[in-house]
């Protein structure tokens, strides 16, 4: 049986603003939604991954994909692994799964919703290679902190998705965030900083057009990446 939700208090961690969908947008959910798309909620439990892929291979956690710009990229370099991202804008999941049918990608899926129920009730322990959480929702205001998906509750429970030795892959364009997010991933004592403080860059985590906007207003852009000990 799943683990039961009302144990945890739900904070929303994202600020839904719909979107009007434009015609593309519509017309990839009708053809694209029944290859690339997942229908799960807390009542069905822990998502099969081999039978959600159709193979066993390791797998991927995307928190916020958004236009999929890099999911997209990041799934067509490194094939021999699986990627679930979860994203609640349509737009974007639209945008997202289009890309992948250009690029012929088998080795991605798309949840649309709220990620903390998945991380509660969808995922097995220890069955994650990777979580990555890129330019999440900042939410600037002090009084909205707690919305933030990088708190302590929220990387703990990461923590026990991922296998030993798996990682967690954070990226901001917000100073006052990206310090909180190492702040919170040093006091949790199942990761190890692979980094002395902030990690450069990867070269396998392409640079979007979202973080060229932010380079462009002067915003420095800060990765963290943690291994599950």
């Amino acid at each position: 049986m799943p683990d039961e939700e009302p144990q945890h208090r739900h904070i929303l961690t994202f600020n839904f603003r719909q979107g009007r969908n434009k015609p593309r947008h519509d017309e990839a959910f009708e053809r694209l939604w029944p290859r690339f798309g997942v229908e799960w909620t807390p009542e069905d439990g822990r998502i099969d991954f081999a039978k959600l892929f159709g193979r066993t291979a390791p797998v991927i956690l995307e928190i916020g994909s958004g236009n999929g710009e890099a999911a997209a990229a990041m799934c067509d370099a490194d094939r021999d692994r699986d990627l679930l991202a979860v994203e609640v804008y349509p737009q974007g999941i639209a945008d997202l799964m289009a890309r992948a049918d250009e690029r012929g990608l088998d080795n991605l899926r798309i949840y649309q919703g709220d990620a903390l129920p998945l991380l509660w009730n969808g995922i097995a322990p220890g069955s994650l290679d990777e979580i990555r959480v890129y330019f999440p929702d900042p939410w600037p205001k002090i009084r909205h902190h707690k919305r933030r998906i990088i708190r302590a509750e929220h990387v703990e429970t990461m923590a026990g998705l991922l296998r030993p030795g798996g990682l967690l892959h954070c990226a901001t364009d917000i100073a006052d965030y990206a310090e909180q997010m190492l702040q919170v991933l040093t006091a949790d004592e199942a990761y190890e900083n692979t980094a002395e403080g902030f990690a450069p860059r990867p070269d396998r985590r392409p640079i979007t057009k979202f973080e060229r906007r932010g380079v462009k207003a002067g915003r420095d852009i800060f990765d963290l990446v943690f291994r599950r000990l």
